[in-house]
């Protein structure tokens, strides 16, 4: 018998339609700072995965009405909504598909200067290696096994749905942007109520 918990999740048209109505819910945007900057839903909050985790108590009696959690595909924002929903907050849901799916919908957007989403950059990083290492292996042998690896762990990041290439990209100052104070945030959250 599984315990794990069903994840609520909520179609991009819904909200778009809630947002036209006045009744939009709650949007807090998981995503890295530079991802949000780059593209985000109007009127969403930037909480980034670690700061939502690390902040879900203080959030909690923030968050009372309905909140809708927006990544890039949906995988964070199911991370963020087992972190909200074990520390007691209800009324969660996931943007099904994320801003992929809300962007495909033709639904308003904000853009800033656009910058590399967090999956082309690890292809670019690992391309790059296995490239390098794959021309180097001809010169020195055993240096193509640096792509080997690369991926092994590629593969072992779609089995698991998880990338450290990703987490470590993520720590680059051009994926970062500007840094989410979840003071600001918390400010934000109760001016809006």
């Amino acid at each position: 018998m599984s315990t794990e918990r069903t994840v609520q999740s909520i179609t991009p048209a819904v909200v778009h339609r809630l947002v036209g109505e006045g009744r939009a819910p709650r949007l807090l945007d998981v995503r890295t700072p530079g991802e949000f900057r780059t593209v985000h839903i109007p009127g969403s909050y930037n909480v980034p995965l670690n700061t939502l985790r690390e902040h879900r108590a203080e959030l909690r009696s923030h968050l009372d009405e309905e909140v809708v959690l927006v990544c890039r595909s949906g995988q964070r924002a199911r991370e963020a909504e087992q972190a909200l929903a074990q520390a007691g907050l209800p009324n969660l849901r996931v943007l099904e598909g994320g801003m992929n799916a809300w962007e495909a919908a033709g639904a308003v957007v904000e853009r800033c200067p656009e910058r590399w989403d967090m999956e082309r950059q690890v292809r670019l990083v690992a391309g790059s290696i296995v490239l390098v290492t794959g021309l180097a292996g001809i010169l020195v042998p055993g240096v193509h096994l640096v792509g080997t690896a690369v991926g092994a762990g590629l593969t072992y990041a779609a089995l698991s749905n998880s990338c450290a290439m990703g987490v470590l990209l993520s720590k680059l100052p051009y994926n970062r942007g500007p840094r989410t104070d979840i003071r600001t945030v918390i400010a934000e959250l109760r001016s809006a109520s």
